[in-house]
């Protein structure tokens, strides 16, 4: 059973690849004004926009936001 999850998964994270790149990782967004962020250890991102997506989501707002390593 964990063989196929990894298969399925390792083929959708291909599939992806053609106009998105692949972000591995504990990253996380700032926190919003009503008190809630995003964190996740995988982010699908839009070539046109990794330049921002560093910028607004990264490890280190993990840290800010009160997660531990």
């Amino acid at each position: 059973m964990k063989q196929l999850i990894l298969i399925t998964s390792l083929i959708f994270l291909t599939n992806c690849s053609s106009n998105s790149i692949v972000k591995l990782g504990k990253k996380c967004t700032k926190i919003a004004a009503d008190n809630t962020y995003e964190k996740s250890f995988v982010w699908i991102v839009d070539k046109k926009n990794i330049e921002d997506f560093s910028a607004k989501i990264n490890r280190e707002n993990c840290k800010i936001n009160g997660e531990k390593s």
